[in-house]
């Protein structure tokens, strides 16, 4: 018997996985591969909402957090993950700079933003108003971690590529059971894969469909993320990815031509140089009602958690999300209100 199970490999999944083996526990993950918004996320760690100049939520905790956990990951795999690079928001007018001063005057956000505007020296973009740098900021490359932390699991034999099959789960006094594995516990850590788990789909976590492409720009010569109607982020080797939709109704991964004509009239407002398209993906972003996480234990089920609803900032929360839970679970310690999954389990159960 291990301790865990979780079930899921995106940004949770290896979170709640790393929590647990540096607290020598023992798992088995099952993963299908079949949830993409990890692999194709941005990556950015951003602690500043761009577009109303305010700090996100729980900021500074989660950077406290991801930093350290990204690069002890770097050091047992052997890579690297984080990039230290600033995020430029380009101004629209001389208000959004009036704005970015004022945000620079409040406690807490201040500490994140610089208080000078940064003219425009790039001659293929356009910037008439100049830039404002957001401090302390960074790019995960997700797609790497992802690869080579599976390949870490399945040469350990720790993980089980396969479709989970809810029909063979054993819900037992202690234990949970799944195709003779049994586990004092089990975590579904599945992104938008939610909806289809009986257990927790009464959860209000709905998805928004994100979709990036990828140019090649060699006159760019650009080393810094800017953030305008769409973001442009260096990749290395004169490729940049831009993004990212916003869709709520359209629940595939399958990419589409009107999503990629939306972001090119974008890119193509303030971008001056020519480029090439030379790939384009697409993911269901785990997006919850209220814009928070979804952590706890199941009202029924002992032994049956969540950490889900990360959003389009997982990487920040996902190493904070995975900490809360495993202090919930081994320590009895009270998960914060605001992601506790309780907060709809009340009114849907009536407890």
């Amino acid at each position: 018997m291990v301790d865990y199970l979780i079930v899921g490999l995106g940004l949770a999944g290896i979170s709640f996985c790393e929590v647990l083996d540096r607290n020598k526990k023992s798992f088995k993950v099952i993963s299908d591969d079949s949830q993409t918004s990890s692999v194709v996320a941005g990556g950015l760690y951003n602690p500043v909402t761009l577009k109303r100049f305010t700090l996100a939520w729980n900021a500074k905790e989660q950077l406290d957090l991801a930093i350290p956990f990204y690069s002890q990951l770097e050091q047992k795999l052997n890579v690297q993950l984080d990039y230290k690079i600033p995020i430029m928001r380009r101004f629209a007018s001389i208000n959004e700079q009036n704005l970015w001063f004022e945000a620079s005057d409040k406690p807490n956000l201040g500490h994140f933003v610089a208080p000078k505007i940064y003219s425009n020296d790039n001659p293929n973009l356009e910037s008439p108003y100049g830039y404002g740098e957001v401090l302390y900021t960074g790019r995960i490359d997700t797609a790497v971690l992802l690869s080579h932390y599976r390949q870490y699991l399945m040469h350990k034999n720790l993980m089980l590529r396969e479709t989970f099959d809810f029909e063979v789960l054993k819900m037992e006094d202690g234990f949970v059971e799944y195709r003779g594995s049994k586990a004092k516990g089990i975590v579904f850590a599945t992104g938008f894969g939610i909806k289809k788990n009986p257990y927790f789909n009464y959860l209000p976590l709905n998805g928004t469909k994100g979709e990036l492409l990828t140019i090649k720009a060699p006159a760019l010569k650009e080393e810094r993320v800017i953030k305008s109607s769409v973001f442009i982020i260096p990749m290395g080797q004169d490729l940049y990815r831009v993004g990212a939709t916003y869709k709520w109704k359209d629940k595939s991964n399958t990419p589409t031509e009107e999503c990629k004509q939306e972001l090119l009239q974008k890119l193509n407002t303030f971008l001056k140089c020519s480029y090439e398209v030379v790939d384009h993906v697409a993911g269901i972003r785990p997006t919850v009602s209220d814009r928070k996480p979804l952590v706890g234990r199941h009202p029924e089920y002992e032994n049956m958690y969540l950490l889900n609803g990360l959003g389009s900032r997982g990487v920040m929360i996902a190493p904070m999300a995975s900490q809360q839970l495993y202090g919930f679970i081994e320590n009895k310690e009270a998960l914060e209100p605001e992601m506790d999954l309780s907060r709809f389990t009340k009114k849907h159960f009536r407890i």
